[in-house]
């Protein structure tokens, strides 16, 4: 299933965020921090925005995907996957080593691994 997006939704969607960060940062007492947030938010959404004569910043964008960007995409996805799961796992064994619980480590470990089997057996379901 493809999905066709406009120009202006990883741009909008960038800012949106920044702003949800912003309130969240003001609300925890540190409106600079989220003004500082705002703007790194909003520089990568102008960046894809104006940066269009670039292959990747167009696929990153949404417009002029193809095979094999989406191939790129699935690749990056996984290997960014794994590092969060490995931070994961580190971050749970120094809680543990430190006599603490794990958590929240824990319950985010269950999450990936949980995900992942239910991503396994969907997609050989499926195929």
């Amino acid at each position: 299933m493809q999905i066709h997006r406009s120009k202006w939704f990883v741009p909008l969607f960038a800012v949106a965020l920044g702003l949800v960060i912003f309130v969240a940062q003001w609300i925890g007492g540190n409106p600079s921090s989220g003004l500082g947030s705002l703007a790194i938010m909003t520089a990568f959404g102008a960046l894809i925005l104006v940066g269009g004569r670039s292959e990747t910043i167009r696929g990153l964008r949404g417009d002029g995907r193809d095979e094999r960007f989406r191939q790129i995409d699935i690749q990056a996805t996984g290997i960014a996957g794994t590092a969060v799961i490995i931070a994961i796992i580190v971050a749970f064994i120094v809680e543990v080593a430190r006599g603490q619980d794990g958590a929240p480590y824990t319950w985010l470990g269950a999450i990936a691994g949980l995900a992942y089997l239910a991503a396994i057996v969907g997609l050989r379901l499926r195929g």
